[in-house]
């Protein structure tokens, strides 16, 4: 009766058992207000990073160059007649075909050559392997200003000045020591025995890297192919001192043309910056499968 009595108190009261089981919280399990304050976080800094590019977008909306000044106005009066303008009224896909072929270049030669130098230094003992990767991380420190001087004198010798080979080139300088880098360290994860597969069955230390190591370097590759994509797309130093034909402007240079000494239309610049991310918004997505493998596993092995 008494057993009976205290049950029935225990259960009527809403208290837990004193031998009853509490709830574990497993690893990496949080609690409902620690996950509210993730999310809001979250929240806030994808705000933070969404809303130059719908400012821009908005501000493209405007048809006159001065509704940047009062973008209150820009509600009643929004239009297209910017994308209209520039599309058909400047030379936007002269410069769409002029970034097309710096961009890629400097992305296919910038890849093959940091490739294949990372490889080298990672897998290969020679004479200063270690002074070469030195070497390169220093070439980061002379800030461009200084470089501009010798490289359009040795472009100037080579006669490469106002041509895409020049600019890819010297696209190629600044790309290539962090992506060798890049590479060197994803390389330093694949396992040593893959080479040494390669080489008992017959393949060259160029068919080993070709066949076997680059496929599965892919994520690094992918890494290493947007860097270089991004730096020659948005670079406008060398583009503006080493291209001097107007059909040869790249958009950052084309960009500039919105601009004169009296004078800015903002808001053809704004549309032109809106229809200019999309090639690069394309090959991001291309490219996203592969990002985020590549940026943690290089740094997984020294």
């Amino acid at each position: 009766m008494s057993t009976t009595t205290v049950e029935t108190s225990a259960a009527g009261t809403g208290r837990r058992p004193a031998d009853a089981p509490r709830k574990v919280r497993r690893r990496g399990e949080h609690s409902r207000a620690t996950s509210l304050v993730s999310h809001a976080i979250l929240i806030g800094a994808s705000l933070t990073a969404l809303f130059p590019i719908a400012w821009l977008l908005f501000l493209s909306l405007g048809p006159d160059k001065d509704d940047y000044l009062h973008p209150g106005r820009i509600w009643g009066k929004m239009t297209f007649d910017n994308y209209a303008y520039v599309l058909k009224d400047t030379s936007f896909f002269d410069w769409l075909t002029s970034t097309l072929v710096v961009v890629l270049g400097t992305t296919l030669i910038g890849v093959v050559v940091a490739a294949s130098t990372g490889y080298a230094v990672s897998r290969m003992r020679f004479p200063g392997y270690r002074k070469l990767m030195w070497v390169l991380l220093v070439t980061q420190m002379f800030p461009i200003a200084v470089l501009i001087v010798p490289m359009y004198q040795i472009l100037s010798d080579l006669q490469l000045i106002d041509s895409y080979l020049g600019l890819i080139l010297v696209n190629c300088t600044t790309i290539v020591p962090y992506c060798a880098w890049l590479m060197k360290g994803y390389f330093d994860t694949i396992p040593f025995e893959i080479d040494e597969a390669g080489r008992v069955d017959g393949l060259t230390p160029f068919g080993t890297f070709a066949r076997l190591i680059l496929p599965l370097a892919k994520p690094g590759l992918a890494v290493a192919a947007f860097y270089s994509f991004l730096t020659a797309f948005g670079e406008v130093a060398f583009a503006s001192t080493f291209l001097l034909s107007d059909d040869k402007y790249t958009f950052a240079v084309g960009l500039q043309t919105f601009v004169s000494e009296h004078d800015a239309q903002r808001n053809l610049m704004a549309a032109t910056a809106v229809l200019i991310a999309i090639p690069a918004a394309v090959f991001f997505y291309i490219v996203q499968k592969n990002l985020v493998t590549g940026l943690t596993a290089g740094g997984t092995k020294g």
